[in-house]
């Protein structure tokens, strides 16, 4: 479970000032208005007898390669400024996320391949091998046939949730909705759409929205295993450990599984205790069925492994995940970044350049930029974190919210002032150790150093340990003259995870160096 997420203003108590070179409003409305004439053009462009609900006449979503060169045209817009160039590659942006087909003239034979496995999110009866696209054809041709079957679009717009999750296009959440929406037309209050609300709302990282439907989901169904795994996440991403605890434990009782062991785990590890996560996940994957699940619960012990500095064993578990699913892009992100730790940069860098160029969300982007900035390739670093912008500025047009995101790349990578705008804006919303993390970084890069310690204390209070939370905490308790425990932080760090970034880590060296020579 990603221990993170995204971007508005929303909490903020002001109007929203748009980073520079971000889409403006016409720009975004321009972008929309293309998008929807696509989606009608293909519809009607479609033969008669395919005709059917709007939800179902959605155009192929571009291929990978379509949309990273959509992102790229993008971002080089970003980096030139505004102008009529900026807004016709909104415009690009935004059909080819959407509707590949209409833009490029695509064939559809990408859409006809097999995605990445997923975890158990979907029901098992709609999973063909972990082809989420074959899914999702299957799903679309029989609400066509049967536009009553309200189980059957509550399952289309919870395959299509995954799907974004999977190949990080934020567009298809619309199409989510509309599908949860007709299910709830034809069967209100169904348990089935009410769970998958929850889970696209926290997709969205609407983190409140998303309990409201795991709650109301759970009065109907106390044993959906959706629901029960949507309200863990949520309680986990508002910062509510102990009311997530406790729902954890209700959901292992009611419906002991992979999908609920790994949440267990991810909040026995928030709360420090990682030898139980570890045995609990270890559990989980000797009960995984089938390639996906051991893929998933494979990859969750890999990241484990290696935020405790064990980049051997971590590597085993990615392999082991690869082995079971070769296209499963969080374990590549995971054995990119233990490559990266363990002094293998070059194929951290090739492993990370195959990520991004299936999926270019901005966690592997800015790991990819970074490695490039470590190589001394400025010039690859600044495209890579430019694409970032362009990611989140797509997200934000899709409805998900991106402030987290947006304050961990801008406070090292662009802005300062966004990023303590974005961080400002998420811890109103959600007060996790991610975001005290992230509005503690802000703040100090921002030059605010003693408004900044605080959170940075709060941030590494429950027990988790993230050798990234330590070195900001560290670097920030230099700052405000606390030198010994500075020389603590900094050294916890680098002894956890001694290989965490390669930015990170060579500034707290740096760091400690300078508070040995002071002693």
């Amino acid at each position: 479970m990603s221990p993170r997420t995204n971007d508005s203003t929303r909490g903020s108590g002001q109007e929203a000032t748009p980073p520079a070179g971000a889409p403006t409003a016409s720009e975004v409305r321009a972008a929309s208005e293309v998008r929807a004439a696509s989606e009608v053009r293909a519809a009607s462009e479609a033969p008669a007898a395919s005709k059917g609900p709007a939800a179902t006449q959605a155009p192929r979503t571009a291929s990978a390669a379509e949309r990273v060169d959509a992102l790229r045209r993008f971002a080089a817009a970003v980096r030139r400024g505004r102008g009529p160039h900026l807004t016709s590659c909104a415009v690009l942006l935004a059909v080819a996320m959407t509707a590949g087909a209409v833009a490029v003239g695509g064939d559809g034979r990408d859409a006809a391949r097999a995605v990445p496995g997923v975890s158990r999110a979907v029901d098992a009866d709609v999973l063909v091998r972990g082809d989420l696209d074959t899914a999702i054809r299957s799903l679309q041709a029989h609400v066509r046939e049967q536009p009553r079957d309200f189980g059957a679009w509550a399952t289309l717009g919870t395959a299509q949730v995954e799907r974004a999750r999977t190949d990080g296009d934020p567009s298809r959440y619309a199409r989510a909705e509309r599908a949860f929406a007709r299910s709830l037309a034809l069967r209100p209050g169904n348990d089935r759409a009410l769970a998958g609300q929850a889970a696209l709302a926290a997709a969205r990282h609407d983190f409140t929205a998303a309990l409201d439907h795991a709650d109301r989901a759970l009065e109907l169904n106390p044993y959906s295993e959706r629901a029960l795994c949507s309200r863990i996440d949520a309680l986990v991403e508002l910062g509510r450990y102990e009311e997530a605890a406790k729902a954890a434990t209700v959901a292992d009782r009611r419906r002991p599984g992979v999908p609920v062991f790994t949440r267990y785990a991810y909040v026995r590890e928030l709360r420090g205790d990682v030898r139980t996560a570890r045995r609990v996940l270890h559990q989980a994957l000797g009960t995984a069925a089938g390639p996906a699940d051991v893929a998933y619960v494979a990859t969750a012990l890999g990241n484990l492994e290696r935020g405790q500095g064990r980049y051997g064993i971590a590597l085993r578990h990615y392999a082991r995940a690869l082995a079971a699913d070769d296209a499963h892009l969080p374990a590549l992100e995971g054995r990119a970044r233990a490559q990266a730790s363990a002094g293998d940069r070059a194929g951290a860098i090739t492993t990370l350049e195959q990520v991004v160029a299936r999926s270019p969300l901005p966690g592997p982007l800015v790991a990819l930029g970074e490695l490039y900035e470590d190589r001394g390739d400025r010039a690859k670093a600044r495209e890579q974190y430019a694409l970032v912008d362009a990611w989140t500025a797509l997200a934000r047009a899709g409805g998900v919210d991106v402030d987290l995101d947006t304050a961990l790349a801008a406070a090292d990578h662009g802005d300062p002032a966004e990023a303590l705008r974005a961080a400002r804006a998420e811890w109103d919303r959600r007060r996790t150790v991610h975001t005290a993390d992230a509005l503690a970084w802000a703040l100090h890069r921002a030059g605010r150093s003693a408004e900044a310690l605080p959170y940075a204390r709060r941030a590494t209070a429950t027990g988790y340990r993230d050798a990234a939370f330590l070195h900001h905490r560290g670097i920030i308790e230099k700052a405000t003259g606390h030198d010994r425990a500075a020389r603590a932080s900094l050294t916890a760090a680098l002894e956890l995870d001694p290989g965490f970034s390669p930015l990170g880590a060579r500034a707290a060296r740096a760091a400690l160096k300078d508070l040995e020579a002071a002693r």
